[in-house]
């Protein structure tokens, strides 16, 4: 009997020191779990580092084209102040041109 229970002790013992110990393959399997957890990161990473570009690029873009639509906008401004002058001298010459037939006018008489 005691023999029996040696053997079924020494069989427990064993059963659980198997059952605590991690195996090779769970090893590996935590080791392959481990790598895919590091490529989600880099690829999460990358996309990261892609979308940062694209709104670089995109900010870059947009200030350019303020910046021409400033230039756009002072460009326009000038033209109409050149324009402004000449209306200005053109109503000048037109003001000239009545005070100058007023005064022909006023010698005829």
């Amino acid at each position: 009997m005691k023999k029996a229970l040696l053997a079924m002790s020494v069989a427990v013992v064993f059963a659980l020191v198997a059952m605590g110990c991690a195996t090779k393959g769970d090893l590996e399997k935590m080791q392959a779990q481990q790598q895919q957890t590091n490529l989600k990161a880099d690829q999460a990473l990358k996309a990261a580092q892609d979308a940062n570009e694209a709104a670089a690029k995109a900010s870059q873009a947009s200030d350019q084209k303020a910046d021409q639509a400033l230039q756009q906008a002072e460009q326009a401004n000038q033209t109409a102040q050149m324009a402004d002058q000449r209306a200005q001298a053109a109503e000048a010459q037109v003001d000239a041109a009545k005070a100058n037939s007023t005064f022909k006018q006023s010698m005829k008489k």
